[in-house]
């Protein structure tokens, strides 16, 4: 199987005088979403950002046409930006693979600190029936990003066990977040650790029990990753 190219998401930091459609959706999300701590994820919240930035309220009507999933996912697309540009190369390299997953992870939930009520907001909607496909797209391609970043060439069954299990990292730890009122956070990363703690176990039982042409189940797996016991 042929590696696809990596995902690489663009922000802006400052908006061009005359900007397009698109260059307003890479620039405007983080602001909604310093909005959308009070509003939500709501026009009311856009419009707010737009004023405060000087976006023209039309223009950012049109960009985020499609209701609070639109602005949702820009807003997830800036933080994978945010990623990419704080973990270069170099960064990565002098990591061991553990480090390199646990501190991309942590850097997401440590990014949106100050949002944590928009995030909060965000995964309500995020969870509604009609938005799961979309919700499910969006995690995988930040699990592809995380994946990717951290070096990850795989491209047989490897590629999608390691995607879906480190989406259920990312998603439990992040609920962790949510409700975390320790210093620091330190209880989240606490959670964190635990949770790749449950990789590493599992990733050696793989390779036990898939040596013996066994193998194991991965759903029950990513169970116990969205409903583990603390």
């Amino acid at each position: 199987m042929e590696a696809l190219p990596m995902y690489r998401p663009t922000k802006l930091d400052t908006l061009p005088a005359d900007p397009t459609m698109d260059e307003v959706r890479q620039f405007l999300p983080p602001f909604i979403a310093d909005e959308a701590v009070f509003d939500g994820w709501t026009p009311t919240a856009r419009d707010a950002a737009a004023a405060a930035q000087g976006v023209e309220p039309g223009l950012a009507t049109l960009a985020f046409d499609k209701g609070p999933m639109d602005m949702i996912d820009a807003w997830i697309s800036h933080i994978d930006a945010q990623m990419i540009v704080a973990f270069p190369p170099e960064r990565i390299a002098a990591m061991k693979i553990r480090e390199r997953i646990r501190a991309l992870v942590a850097f997401r939930f440590e990014a949106v600190a100050h949002q944590r009520e928009a995030l909060r907001r965000a995964t309500a909607i995020m969870a509604l029936p009609a938005n799961l496909a979309r919700t499910a797209r969006i995690s995988w391609r930040t699990a592809d990003l995380m994946w990717r970043l951290a070096g990850d060439t795989a491209t047989d069954y490897n590629h999608y066990t390691k995607r879906a299990i480190l989406s259920g990292v990312y998603g439990s730890t992040l609920m962790a977040f949510l409700d975390d009122e320790s210093p620091d956070f330190a209880d989240t990363h606490a959670f964190l650790e635990r949770r790749i703690d449950n990789v590493m176990q599992f990733e050696k039982a793989k390779a036990k029990w898939t040596s013996r042409g066994e193998s194991l189940s991965l759903s029950r797996f990513l169970g116990r990753l969205r409903y583990p016991a603390r």
